[in-house]
């Protein structure tokens, strides 16, 4: 067992490992958060739910249709996202001139609704999801064994996570985004069609979690809780990261990860809090977030 100051090797990259998992998760997660609060200013308590519809659409497409997990991931972020735009359009544009609690509160009555409605169906058991035959087996580094598909969740999610900073923060479709949300009125004067790209970006934004509910299947148990389970985790990570803050959002989600992962290590007992923990030092410290601006 190879052992450094007495610290056991494999344990501790073993949960970096988990870290990184988890943390690749709550930075997708967080980062449709992000987007959809730092641009279009609606807290969406329904991202954990709409991350376990995506699970379940995956586990329902290979279950019953044989839709094989790389159809998935291309066809349920898309399904997960239309369901967004109802949303927007349907629900949420009705309220947009209220206060934020309005979209607060309703979004957060739909998640239960959807939690409850996969629970009458499914039942509240885990339902188990193949990993792809690709992506079977591992690697054997000198202080861990690294499975294909861990790594793959890892790399694919900095992919995605790095691919949306710089769309959003160094394109002209980016620029259109933050112009049509600060100054609508503006926008639309130059003919842009400001409802559609608020419409789109809050698609794009619950998409993402229907991507992460994809990637998740088959790591976690497919279940009505996973979603709320997730939730209020991602919510501490972005407003420790800021909140609105796209980059602060990826960072802090991967951060968290690791410290998460660390945490179990060194002393499992304070593994599950230890992010509140560091909100709480945050806020406290820095209100508007590591990475936000200061209103």
């Amino acid at each position: 067992m190879a052992t450094f100051l007495g610290i056991n090797l494999f344990g501790l990259f073993g949960q970096l490992l988990v870290g990184l998992i988890n943390g690749s998760f709550y930075a997708l997660l967080s980062l449709g958060l992000a987007i959809i609060f730092g641009l279009l200013k609606i807290i969406n308590f329904a991202q954990g739910a709409l991350y376990m519809v995506g699970a379940f659409f995956a586990w329902i497409a290979l279950d019953s249709m044989g839709v094989n997990y790389w159809a998935a991931l291309v066809f349920v972020p898309l399904a997960v996202g239309a369901i967004g735009v109802l949303m927007e359009r349907f629900l949420l544009r009705p309220i947009a001139n209220e206060d934020h609690l309005y979209s607060l509160l309703l979004t957060f009555g739909l998640a239960l609704i959807l939690q409850g409605t996969f629970t009458h169906l499914y039942g509240s058991s885990g339902l188990s999801y193949a990993i792809p035959e690709a992506l079977k087996g591992g690697t054997r580094l000198p202080f861990m064994y690294l499975p294909n598909y861990r790594a793959w969740i890892i790399v694919a999610s900095l992919v995605v996570c790095a691919g949306t900073w710089y769309m959003i923060e160094k394109t002209k479709l980016g620029a259109y985004l933050r112009a049509g949300t600060e100054n609508p009125a503006l926008m639309q004067a130059f003919g842009i069609n400001v409802p559609l790209i608020v419409t789109l970006t809050f698609g794009f934004g619950v998409g993402l979690a229907g991507l992460a509910g994809v990637m998740a299947a088959p790591v976690y148990a497919v279940s009505p809780e996973m979603g709320s389970n997730m939730l209020i985790v991602v919510f501490a990570i972005v407003v420790i990261g800021g909140m609105g803050s796209i980059g602060g959002a990826i960072l802090t989600g991967l951060g968290m990860g690791i410290v998460e992962g660390l945490t179990k290590y060194f002393y499992p007992e304070a593994s599950t809090t230890v992010i509140f923990v560091v909100m709480v030092v945050v806020l406290l410290t820095k209100p508007a977030g590591l990475f936000g601006k200061e209103a």
